[in-house]
């Protein structure tokens, strides 16, 4: 006969505690797959992220086809293996698509989105790479 759990977790994922110390777990790790469009948005600087998302809410592609000339200016994105120019284009086309369906609603929530796409990777990246890699080792042996 297994013992309860005691404590919440492992109550509430349904598993039935096994003599393990109730510190151990299972770390899970998520993460988000973006298309090319969306990861091709450049990490900018906080101020020049609201001010695109500025631009994005009332001129659905505005502030798109600003931060398209981020890229050009160096900021990264999340396609690193991409050129310059490719990604500037991308941008560009993210831009187009936000113009052209504003019409119909879709284009300047689209838009609204992506500005505050643009904040958040800036809040969230602020002074550091987006691909920053922490060694696990760095004694010689």
């Amino acid at each position: 006969m297994d013992p309860l759990p005691k404590d919440g977790e492992s109550a509430a994922a349904g598993e039935p505690s096994r003599g393990a110390a109730p510190s151990s777990g299972v770390v899970v790790q998520v993460r988000e797959k973006k298309g090319p469009l969306r990861a091709a948005i450049p990490y900018m600087p906080f101020p020049v992220a609201v001010i695109c998302l500025f631009l994005n809410t009332f001129v659905p592609g505005l502030g798109t086809f600003v931060s398209a000339f981020t890229v050009l200016c160096g900021a990264r994105t999340d396609l690193p293996d991409r050129h310059m120019c490719c990604v500037f284009w991308l941008n560009i086309a993210a831009a187009l698509i936000q113009i052209l369906t504003a019409i119909v609603m879709v284009g300047w929530i689209m838009s609204i989105f992506w500005g505050m796409d643009m904040v958040i990777l800036a809040k969230c990246h602020r002074g550091k790479p987006p691909h920053s890699v922490t060694p696990t080792n760095t004694r010689d042996g």
